[in-house]
């Protein structure tokens, strides 16, 4: 496969390409595309405040702590958080795993006796709750990955004041904290901690988040033992202990950050994309794009980027290719990754396909319900670039809220498998299957682009769909805006069931309006079980966000972002 790289660095208008929702936003200093407006220009009061080179992490910082005030129904400091940072005087990208860990004392056994008879802890049960890493990658992003100039004080003062003085919600973000109304209200004693008069804030409501505040500047204060350790830790454990949980004060003061080697694949020869490793699923995506690399080599279809974009044969040819049962604590479980993503390996998974038909005998592979995420991407005026994500899991997570502290705990513990010997199953102080994912793609050791695409089990699927989208020559914002399809494995229910593995189950593959009834009705044909995802079912797709380095003809660096129309936020440029 060639790649034209003057298409891809100068696209022809959106609507030559796709007809784009919203233009491309272009700056030459620093620019922040994310979910949420008012979490955008906190990260922009950053970069403004910068002047050294790592301005990017500090204002991703900002902009995660202010995206838990705006949309605390898809993250925050209960939950966790990735980071890949591309460093532009060194030309290297560096990896962060802010996730944690269960408590060390729970087991299966003990998740048995509480009477869970399916194949994963529901996502209500408190023991659920891992140690909440974002609050320790927040910290460790700013003192090691950033400028220097900025204290983690400073780099929380516009979330602090956006959670102090109120925000109006969002439409989206309204609709969401709705749905998860009796949710807050039960899961705790505290749910009016993030409720307005007992009832989910309605879109345009100003709400205060006082509680929430009053953390942050416990962090802001104390760093990591403001959080790990003291009024904050003692809530936490209070809480999940009363519900039956098993969390320590010692496992919430032991958890660490973990600064890790990205994996990478390049694909088409000529573009890397770097993921971080396992217990995250991003080499989920780079063995889709190595068994894609492989099903061209073999000549079974033509080249990807000469198909015809989201015809049936394009998209049936992306929905065969996933992977799931490998993603697990590489500290507890050995993952062979260089195995995975060897080119013998990769050739062995492309043989598997067929051009004309669904194959439904290939297994590990199939990905499981979706869940609530927030991916954004800062890149700043000295070059370099920061990929981040954070989510509760599943919308508030568990929804309950330890008193005084204004935020959800997660359910990310959910993940793991009751499954004996399987490589995820269940363990005390060990890291789940983790689904959100940031990613960056370099051509040579340049930076091309930070981006991603949140939302569960479809992130690999949105960073491949994502990433050939730009490899065609569209522009940051239609590569976000084109339809997307979702491999989806059934229900919740279906996945909780106490028999059958998901390697079992012929996945449900959602396409999104845009893709025609016709090409819809041939994927059946071919065997896929194609449904089409419209309205609010659309949120399973994903939201994405983009930020990428061009040079235009004279040679000057251009940032250019694209934002998804399917949340609430924009992209904005420094000035």
């Amino acid at each position: 496969m060639k790649i034209d790289w003057n298409k891809v660095n100068h696209p022809e208008p959106a609507f030559e390409r796709f007809p784009s929702r919203r233009s491309v936003v272009f700056g030459r200093k620093g620019l922040v595309s994310a979910s949420q407006p008012l979490a955008v220009e906190a990260g922009l009061e950053i970069l403004r405040k910068g002047g050294n080179a790592g301005e990017s992490p500090d204002a991703a910082v900002a902009t995660s702590a202010a995206l838990n005030v705006t949309e605390p129904c898809s993250c925050g400091i209960g939950g966790d958080a990735f980071c890949l940072f591309y460093d532009a005087k060194t030309k290297t990208v560096k990896a962060l795993n802010g996730s944690g860990r269960s408590p060390k004392d729970l087991t299966i056994d003990h998740v048995r006796q509480q009477g869970v008879q399916g194949k994963s802890i529901p996502a209500s049960n408190l023991n659920s709750v891992t140690v909440p890493g974002a609050a320790a990658a927040w910290v460790d992003t700013v003192e090691k990955l950033g400028s220097g100039k900025l204290t983690v004080a400073e780099v929380l003062e516009p979330a602090i004041r956006l959670a102090e003085e109120g925000v109006p919600v969002s439409e989206i973000t309204g609709l969401s904290w709705q749905r998860s109304e009796k949710l807050l209200q039960t899961a705790s004693p505290n749910g009016d901690e993030m409720l307005l008069n007992g009832k989910a804030p309605r879109p345009g409501e100003v709400i205060k988040l006082t509680n929430l505040a009053k953390t942050f500047r416990s962090v802001a204060e104390h760093g990591k033992d403001g959080y790990y350790k003291g009024r904050i830790a003692e809530a936490i454990v209070e809480l999940i202990q009363s519900k039956g949980g098993v969390m320590s004060l010692e496992d919430l003061a032991s958890h660490r950050t973990d600064f890790v080697e990205p994996i990478k694949y390049t694909f088409a020869d000529e573009v890397t994309v770097y993921e971080c490793p396992p217990n995250g699923q991003g080499i989920t995506a780079l063995l889709a794009l190595g068994i894609l690399d492989n099903i061209e080599k073999q000549g079974k279809t033509k080249p990807l980027l000469e198909m015809e974009h989201n015809s049936a044969e394009y998209l049936h040819t992306l929905a065969r290719v996933c992977s799931q049962y490998y993603v697990t604590d590489p500290a507890v479980h050995h993952i062979p990754v260089e195995e995975l993503l060897s080119q013998e390996y990769l050739a062995s998974r492309a043989k598997l396909f067929d051009p004309t038909k669904s194959n439904p005998n290939i297994v590990h592979g199939n990905p499981v319900h979706s869940s609530d995420t927030v991916y954004f991407t800062v890149a700043d005026q000295w070059g370099n670039a920061c990929s981040y994500i954070q989510s509760n899991y599943a919308g508030f997570g568990t929804g309950a809220i330890p008193k005084g502290c204004g935020f959800t705990l997660q359910n990310r513990g959910s993940n793991f498998t009751l499954t004996a010997g399987h490589p995820n199953a269940l363990e005390g102080g060990k890291r789940p299957y983790h689904t959100i994912i940031p990613a960056m793609a370099l051509r040579g050791n340049e930076l091309f682009m930070s981006y991603g695409v949140m939302g569960g089990f479809m992130q690999p699927q949105g960073h491949v769909q994502v990433l050939l989208n730009m490899l065609r020559g569209f522009s940051a914002q239609a590569a976000l805006d084109a339809p997307r399809f979702c491999i989806s494995a059934g229900s919740p229910e279906t996945q909780n069931s106490s028999s059958g593995s998901a390697g079992d189950i012929n996945s449900e593959v959602y396409f999104e309006e845009g893709i025609s009834d016709g090409i819809v009705e041939k994927l059946r044909s071919m065997g896929h079980d194609a449904r089409k995802a419209v309205g609010f079912g659309r949120s399973m797709l994903g939201r994405g966000q983009i930020i990428q380095r061009v040079v235009d003809l004279n040679g000057n660096r251009v940032w250019v972002a694209g934002s998804d129309p399917r949340a609430d936020g924009h992209a904005a440029a420094q000035i």
